[in-house]
C-alpha cells in the first residue's frame, strides 16, 4: 500500500443565490392589491360618515348585544373581509420575497444573518420587538451585501409609515373589531381616513423599497455570475 496521504476532500460548495425578481414582482403586485383594498375601506368610511349613525345606535350595543346591521354596514363588513384576505396574501408574498433576499444575502456575503430564521415571522407579532426587528432584517440583508453603501432612505420611510399605520388601530395587524370601526366612522371619521392614507402610503413605499433592494441585489448577483468575477 502507498504511504502517500489521501488527498483532502474538496470543500463543500456554498449556497447559490436564487433569482429574486420573480418574488419581487409578486410582492409588489400583492402590495398594489392591498393598497386598493384599503382605499376601498376609506371610501366606505366616508360613506358611513355621510350616512350618519342610525337612531338605534352603534352596531355593538354593549353587554354582548348587537343590533341588526344596515345594508351599508353589512357591505362594509364585506369590504373589510376582502381587505383582510388580501392583507394575508400580501403578507405571505412579502415574507417570501424577504426570505429570498435574506438567503441571497447570506450566499453573497458569506455572513450569517443577524436575526435567526424564526424572527422572520415572529418579529412581526411579538410585542415591543416588532417595533424594530422587521426593519432590522431588511437592513441586515442589504448591508451584508453592500457594507460600503448607506441604507436606502426608502427603508426608513417604509418603516415609519408602517408603524404609523399600526398606531391607527386599523392597521394591517392588531386591527380593531369591524363593528367598533363602524362606530368610529360615525363619530369621528378623520382619524380613520388618516390611518387609511398612511397604510396606502406604506404599501406604496414598501413596493418602492422592494424594487430598490431587489435591483441592487440582482445586479450584484449578475456581477458574481460573470466569468472571472
Amino acid at each position: 500500500m502507498s504511504d502517500q496521504e489521501a488527498p483532502a476532500p474538496a470543500p463543500a460548495p456554498g449556497p447559490v443565490p436564487r433569482p429574486v425578481r420573480g418574488a419581487a414582482r409578486c410582492a409588489v403586485a400583492a402590495l398594489a392589491l392591498a393598497a386598493l383594498a384599503w382605499a376601498a375601506r376609506a371610501v366606505w368610511h366616508v360613506r358611513l360618515a355621510m350616512a350618519g349613525q342610525p337612531a338605534s345606535g352603534p352596531p355593538d350595543q354593549g353587554g354582548g348585544q348587537h343590533r341588526p346591521l344596515t345594508a351599508l354596514e353589512d357591505s362594509y363588513h364585506l369590504v373589510s373581509s376582502v381587505g383582510a384576505a388580501v392583507t394575508v396574501v400580501c403578507a405571505l408574498a412579502f415574507l417570501a420575497w424577504l426570505d429570498r433576499v435574506r438567503d441571497n444575502a447570506r450566499a453573497l456575503s458569506g455572513a450569517e444573518p443577524r436575526y435567526g430564521y424564526p424572527w422572520l415571522f415572529l418579529g412581526w407579532i411579538v410585542p415591543v420587538v416588532n417595533l424594530w426587528i422587521p426593519r432590522g432584517i431588511v437592513a441586515d440583508a442589504h448591508r451584508s451585501v453592500f457594507p460600503d453603501r448607506r441604507l436606502p432612505a426608502v427603508v426608513n420611510w417604509w418603516w415609519a409609515l408602517w408603524l404609523a399605520g399600526l398606531a391607527g388601530g386599523v392597521g394591517l395587524i392588531h386591527a380593531d373589531p369591524t363593528d367598533e370601526v363602524i362606530a368610529r366612522a360615525y363619530t369621528g371619521v378623520l382619524p380613520l381616513l388618516a390611518a387609511d392614507v398612511v397604510i396606502v402610503a406604506a404599501a406604496g413605499t414598501a413596493a418602492l423599497m422592494i424594487r430598490t433592494l431587489t435591483t441592487a441585489q440582482q445586479q450584484r448577483m449578475d456581477e458574481a455570475a460573470r466569468p472571472g468575477a
